[in-house]
């Protein structure tokens, strides 16, 4: 039977659907490499910002957190210098230049959902890379495309991209400005936040670690990232295998073709139901929906109300 059933565009992407999403749920190397990465930021996460908390405590300890909001209590806004942060800049000074005279290291740590994965304050695609990559799972469940950074890297910005990347953010709940956001991105960091005494941006206020601690920093940072490009070299396999499957499939002309495709790659088509849900080929054109199709177009006579009733008839029964 399937070998007189020609190929068309609609068999094609529902053979390519098919096999892409076995593709996403095979359990390869890239996938898992992926997977133990997330595992190990996980692992990190809350211990180095415990340890992150310690080191902001130091410079900023509680008791005068304490006395500061109750001041701004009692004075109102010229004493609200205290603020809850999820950024900081840490730095130490146990490095020495040529001539032995100490050097400072520092850079900004971000333990936000969206924070940086590079040492800027300043976000860019790896920010919103790791944040979907993060929660893919959820993001595939609300409908959207989590991996649509991975799938558009190295191409310049474009619509395509600026849309899905729109969605997953949304689904999230990211916000513009330095707010926490709301859902998903609210509750990652709610649980990362520690008080801080001043005014300005976190870049303007540096505070001391010890070059133990920023090493610690430093290799959770690199944990985060890795999330990033283990999530980008797993899209990229499958992106290749893809792309092998479109040449192939645009190739084939007959369906009998596709299932052998995709028996060949162990995966079950089940022709009857490839056929039945299609929607442009055999089942419009069965003869009861053709002769009503043809009798809707002759009848001239007929009232708009009838014209309607005709025709969520002629497409009720073309679903069925």
């Amino acid at each position: 039977m399937s070998a007189k059933i020609r190929m068309n565009t609609e068999y094609r992407n529902k053979f390519y659907n098919r096999i892409k999403d076995v593709f996403e749920k095979e359990e390869t190397q890239e996938q898992q490499a992926f997977l133990q990465a997330r595992e190990d930021f996980n692992d990190r996460q809350q211990k180095v910002f415990n340890l992150a908390k310690i080191v902001v405590e130091r410079s900023y300890p509680t008791e005068d957190v304490a006395t500061l909001r109750k001041f701004k209590k009692k004075y109102g806004d010229p004493c609200d210098v205290v603020a809850k942060d999820k950024c900081f800049y840490f730095a130490h000074n146990e490095d020495v230049d040529d001539e032995g005279e100490k050097t400072e290291t520092k850079s900004h740590f971000d333990f936000g959902l969206f924070g940086n994965v590079n040492g800027t304050e300043y976000s860019s695609d790896d920010t919103e890379h790791f944040a979907h990559a993060y929660f893919r799972e959820e993001l595939k469940e609300k409908g959207c495309n989590p991996d649509i950074i991975a799938q558009q890297s190295g191409k310049d910005s474009n619509p395509h991209k600026t849309k899905h990347v729109d969605m997953c953010n949304k689904a999230l709940g990211k916000s513009g400005g330095n707010d926490d956001g709301i859902g998903m991105t609210k509750n990652f960091n709610d649980s990362f936040y520690a008080d801080v005494i001043g005014t300005s941006y976190c870049r303007s206020r540096a505070i001391a670690c010890t070059k133990d601690e920023y090493n610690i920093f430093l290799a959770w940072r690199s944990a985060k990232a890795k999330v990033v490009t283990t999530h980008q070299t797993w899209i990229n396999s499958i992106m290749k295998q893809c792309d092998q499957l479109k040449i192939g499939l645009k190739a084939y002309r007959y369906l009998s073709e596709g299932i052998e495709l995709a028996s060949e790659l162990g995966i079950k088509v089940d022709e009857a139901e490839l056929i039945k849900t299609n929607s442009t080929g055999l089942t419009i054109y069965n003869p009861t929906n053709l002769a009503n199709m043809i009798k809707g177009m002759k009848n001239k006579e007929q009232t708009r109300e009838q014209k309607i009733y005709e025709r969520m008839k002629y497409e009720k029964e073309s679903v069925n």
